[in-house]
């Protein structure tokens, strides 16, 4: 990829793929909003660090794999590192690396003293049993030790990875520093300095920023209908706070595919069949569409909560949502979003809409440090307070500007960074 300044040629960098690139071209568009020089941007359009890893390990039947990881820090600018681990097959260095520069402008645009970090081991978790999802992990934390730290690096469940597997990291870590060390991580169990309500405050965030938006709107939320593409800890659990609050919920997917119903779903029903089945795969509660199909539902708010590039230029022109909420992690392509927005369809956007997860998760790691803990009712109204500030600078410059909520997120993040980074300058 080539930099800004042609006199400084760079040749093919490694983390450089489609989502990587979409990442700069997004960060690229919202620099002149941001209002940061051309020096600042051009570094803020690497990571600082990117790690490759090879990860040796003992399966059941006694063979002996070895699985890539990786591991990258996009800006210690504003605080150590913070990102989540995802276990899965498509995992490679440029994901990370894109997944990471948008945790940084998310940390920023909540004002928390983080900077963006991701990272992940390319293997297929569901082929794995769980003693073999252990060894790999604690291999896994035994590589990264040089570069992660309660001060440098703090990682976090993501894809494929939960309490458990953050319980098996901070146990690893911990053992290499012969004491425990709960503050390495967060997303844990309670019962070794996890926080109450870090499992639901991604899915909640998702709603709380829809909530605000529909105030801004004059849209009355008990009148929504509303579709939820990924029925996984996210979207399940944005599902229900959307049943729970009166709106409508007239379709969710999975894995398996869709499920529609026009009159309403029942979704603690769909929570505790896909808790007891593993899926949604087999459920009638509706009819069964594609998930392809479940994207072009008919709908007041499309809430994507599944994976990257969802919503794509094939089919954004189908999309019949009058709003789109991003709960997974750059669901919507560049394509898709210049689409949506000729077509006057609003996009809450990933880096605002799904904070709810780094946000506890910082309050996780507070907590940790001061060994003090807040009640449930304390961090859902500390969370909201946070994300109703971040929604309206993100709203308020939006219409100022005349930009996309997307464009106005990631300025008021780059420039909170920015500013740190002129007033830090660059050692040496």
């Amino acid at each position: 990829m080539a930099s800004a300044h042609p006199e400084v040629a760079h040749p093919l960098l490694e983390w450089d793929t489609p989502l990587y690139r979409m990442a700069v071209a997004q960060f690229d568009e919202a620099v002149p909003i941001a209002g940061v020089s051309e020096a600042t941007a051009e570094r803020l359009r690497y990571p600082e660090r990117a790690v490759i890893l090879s990860i040796p390990v003992t399966l059941d039947d006694g063979r002996r794999v070895v699985y890539p990881g990786y591991r990258v820090q996009h800006s210690s600018i504003l605080g150590p590192t913070k990102g989540g681990i995802r276990y899965d097959v498509a995992v490679d260095l440029g994901e990370c690396t894109a997944l990471a520069m948008w945790m940084t402008w998310k940390c920023a645009l909540l004002r928390l003293p983080y900077g963006g970090a991701k990272g992940g081991v390319r293997c297929d978790p569901r082929a794995l049993s769980r003693n073999e999802i252990e060894r790999l992990t604690r291999r896994f934390t035994s590589e990264l030790l040089p570069i992660i730290g309660p001060q440098e690096d703090i990682p976090a469940p993501d894809m494929a990875t939960n309490e458990q597997t953050m319980a098996w990291m901070m146990d690893t870590y911990s053992m290499q520093m012969g004491y425990a060390v709960p503050e390495i991580v967060t997303g844990k169990p309670i019962a070794i300095g996890g926080s109450v309500f870090r499992q639901e405050a991604t899915g909640a965030g998702v709603v709380m920023v829809f909530v605000r938006a529909c105030e801004r709107l004059g849209w009355p939320l008990a009148e929504q209908r509303c579709v939820v593409q990924g029925f996984g800890n996210v979207g399940g659990v944005a599902a229900r706070e959307l049943y729970d609050l009166g709106a409508t919920v007239v379709g969710v997917s999975d894995i398996s595919g869709g499920i529609h119903a026009p009159d309403g779903l029942d979704v603690p029903a769909l929570q505790e069949y896909a808790r007891k089945y593993g899926s949604l795969e087999g459920c009638e509660a509706g009819a069964r569409v594609s998930n392809d199909e479940t994207l072009e539902l008919e709908c007041d708010a499309l809430v994507l909560a599944a994976r990257e590039d969802q919503v794509t230029g094939d089919n954004a022109q189908d999309v019949k949502a009058r709003i789109v909420v991003e709960g997974a992690n750059g669901p919507t392509s560049l394509e898709a979003d210049a689409i949506l927005r000729q077509r006057g369809i609003p996009v809450l956007p990933d880096i605002l809409t799904n904070a709810g997860g780094v946000t506890v998760s910082y309050f996780e790691w507070v907590q940790d440090l001061g060994r003090l803990f807040w009640t449930r009712e304390e961090i859902r109204a500390k969370l909201s307070e946070k994300l109703s500030y971040a929604f309206d600078r993100v709203w308020d410059l939006s219409e100022e500007r005349a930009v996309t909520l997307r464009q106005a997120a990631l300025a008021v993040g780059i420039r909170e960074v920015g500013e740190a980074l002129d007033a830090r300058g660059i050692f040496p």
